[in-house]
């Protein structure tokens, strides 16, 4: 299976970093061919522009100032994040890439007003997710990433569909043990994958 992996990360000595690193090579070991998409080493512009935004609705010209991302989408089977969470939320450039890069006519299409998924080829869909807050915390603020992931990217992809969920929270606090539990949690869940 074609595995889209995206990761929004800058610090390459980061317990994030070595998250990824691991998430790449389970699912390689597993027999998946792997498109690691680090947003952060590939410069990704997550800045949606007047033009970008004007241009929005017009495909395919919405996809011009995305194209290669728009591709890498298009032929994945499976789409897997692995990034922090910070302040509730995706780190900007993450935000940014399904901004300019789940366009219409790319993720999905307006069809007589009602909203079509066009990201029916994904068949799988996990994410990886650390957390500085603890499993409460999130929960009293609604725990909006893991709403999108388990909700809102599931539905577009194919909501009858699982959905793999790992987080670490408590970054604040963790331990060398908890962060090894947690790296062995998603070796041994993307080599299942």
């Amino acid at each position: 299976m074609r595995v889209l992996v995206l990761h929004s990360h800058p610090v390459e000595e980061s317990y994030g970093k070595a998250l990824y690193k691991q998430t790449l090579e389970s699912l390689r070991e597993a027999g998946h061919e792997v498109d690691a998409c680090d947003l952060y080493a590939e410069n990704f512009d997550p800045v949606l522009s007047r033009h970008d935004r004007l241009a929005y609705h017009d495909y395919p010209g919405n996809t011009a100032p995305v194209k290669s991302y728009v591709e890498r989408l298009k032929q994945a089977e499976a789409l897997v994040l692995v990034t922090p969470i910070w302040n509730f939320g995706f780190p900007a450039i993450l935000k940014g890439y399904f901004d300019r890069v789940w366009l219409p006519g790319v993720s999905f299409e307006l069809v007589d007003g009602k909203v079509e998924s066009r990201l029916r080829h994904i068949r799988k869909l996990a994410a990886v997710l650390t957390y500085g807050a603890t499993p409460f915390r999130a929960f009293a603020a609604g725990n909006p990433p893991k709403k999108i992931v388990k909700r809102v990217l599931r539905a577009q992809i194919n909501p009858l569909r699982p959905v793999t969920f790992l987080a670490h929270y408590d970054m604040n606090n963790c331990t060398p043990e908890s962060r090894a539990r947690f790296l062995e949690k998603v070796k041994t869940a993307m080599e299942q994958f």
